[in-house]
């Protein structure tokens, strides 16, 4: 591997975010994933002649939100560019684009590394328009175009060369994705497309400062390929620099079926596009109270949430770092507070068996059936001594998942799970217990205080696992004396 190798990856991502408007960037077309091909197209997606395009207001405003998420500093002066390059599924022959005047610059996103937090710089973040897609297995001889995506709305977050390893391109675009969510942006889903990957990569000595020739693999329809991807790119770079060949600047592609990259053109520059103002759109200026008004609208984001957890409900790193992984799953924690102090047990169960659940049935938590109030109801049953943790995150939980809405209280009465506190009812069998072992009581009074166990576990037995442990252990502390 690279690492353990006198040579440094140097990697910036390009990372494009489908954003969540019902419309397309320059039209009323509808945005909709999976809908029948070049279904949702009208003359303006085929670029017919005579068509004029209109700006979709709420993609500047999702743009803006996710610059001022970044800490970037947001452009007043706004126009877009034609970038002139065919593609195939990109019916006008050229992209509009804001490529020379990004929406938002600079900025940067954290991100945890087994070093401890880095921020990554960011260049810019600007708006351009999607194209269409290639499909190529569905006719023998031909490629088909589907144009229902050509025109939906994209912002590109475009980082500094900040990244020096594949770990750091997991961690920011993992970080991206949950940003993206939390603003309510973009969904993220990467194998439908709405969040996508290029990665640019070179190497060079440790030491230097020189940056290297760099490839470009676009494309990366997910996180863990994004990280293979780095991966191989920069040992089969290595492995030219050490054979003594030259690189070449090139744009490739990832075969995720073989862990292969592979040269798709030699690489573009910017000039090669020959951009020039779109004139068939007016430039654009933002107010400050506008932006201002985005800036409010701005929900809590993970990091703020993170610090929450830890500071206000004193919950540790890992319980906060995975409770807020994915907003909905963060906003169910959100909601069982609202009717438990007990944040931690609310944590315990979110962790455990909820998301056990989860991972068993395939679903995610806007799927799981019980209300997050009577979630919070089973942890008082717990807290309160009513029900055992152990009897509650097993039986209890599993038919309250069957039947949702019923009472916890009344299922544990219904499935015998109540424990008996009851001081007249365990200590008969308590004494039951102590002359059956009679010899391990005088074992116990000659120093074998493991015995204890012994004698806790066989009421609970005898109690049918009913007997409150906490009343039993000290009625059996004091009966031992």
């Amino acid at each position: 591997m690279v690492a353990q190798t006198e040579y440094e990856i140097v990697v910036g991502l390009e990372v494009h975010a489908q954003l969540l408007t019902q419309s397309k960037l320059f039209c009323g077309d509808s945005i909709a994933f999976g809908a029948e091909p070049n279904t949702h197209v009208s003359p303006i997606t085929l670029g017919h002649p005579g068509t004029l395009p209109k700006m979709n207001k709420k993609a500047i405003e999702y743009a803006i939100k996710m610059g001022l998420a970044c800490h970037c500093t947001i452009e007043m002066q706004n126009y877009f560019a034609r970038k002139n390059y065919f593609y195939p599924d990109l019916p006008k022959g050229y992209q509009v684009s804001q490529h020379t005047t990004p929406i938002c610059a600079g900025g940067y996103v954290k991100i945890k590394t087994p070093g401890g937090e880095k921020n990554i710089r960011l260049n810019r973040i600007h708006m351009e328009e999607d194209a269409g897609k290639s499909l190529h297995d569905v006719d023998d001889e031909y490629t088909c175009i589907d144009y229902n995506r050509a025109g939906t709305p994209l912002i590109e977050i475009v980082t500094e060369p900040d990244l020096r390893s594949a770990e750091e391109a997991f961690a920011y675009v993992t970080e991206i994705r949950k940003l993206v969510r939390y603003l309510e942006i973009c969904d993220g889903n990467m194998e439908e497309g709405s969040l996508r990957c290029d990665a640019n990569i070179s190497v060079r000595k440790k030491g230097d400062t020189q940056l290297g020739t760099k490839v470009e693999v676009k494309n990366l329809n997910s996180i863990r390929n994004v990280k293979r991807a780095i991966e191989i790119e920069a040992n089969r770079l290595v492995d030219i620099l050490e054979s003594g060949g030259t690189i070449t600047q090139q744009t490739r592609s990832f075969d995720a079926n073989n862990g292969t990259t592979f040269a798709i053109r030699d690489k573009e520059d910017a000039d090669d596009y020959r951009y020039f103002a779109e004139p068939d759109l007016t430039p654009f200026h933002l107010e400050e109270e506008f932006i201002e008004k985005i800036r409010h609208s701005i929900p809590e984001l993970p990091e703020q949430r993170i610090q929450r957890y830890t500071s206000a409900l004193k919950l540790s790193d890992y319980d906060a770092g995975v409770l807020t992984e994915e907003k909905i799953f963060s906003n169910y924690f959100e909601k069982i507070i609202q009717h438990t102090t007990n944040y931690k047990a609310a944590a315990n169960w979110m962790i455990g068996p909820v998301k056990s659940w989860m991972n068993e049935n395939g679903k995610e938590i806007d799927e799981f059936p019980v209300a997050a109030e009577q979630l919070a109801a089973v942890i008082t049953l717990v807290d309160t001594g009513k029900v055992s943790f152990s009897a509650a995150s097993t039986k209890l939980f599993s038919k309250l998942v069957e039947t949702p809405a019923k009472n916890p209280e009344q299922i544990a009465v219904e499935e015998n799970l109540v424990q008996q506190s009851d001081l007249s009812a365990i200590e008969p069998i308590i004494d039951k217990v102590l002359e059956k072992f009679a010899d391990k009581v005088t074992e116990y009074k000659k120093g074998k205080k493991g015995l204890l166990s012994l004698f806790v576990g066989e009421v609970m037995k005898q109690s049918k696992g009913n007997a409150d442990p906490k009343m039993t252990n000290q009625l059996l502390l004091e009966k031992l004396k």
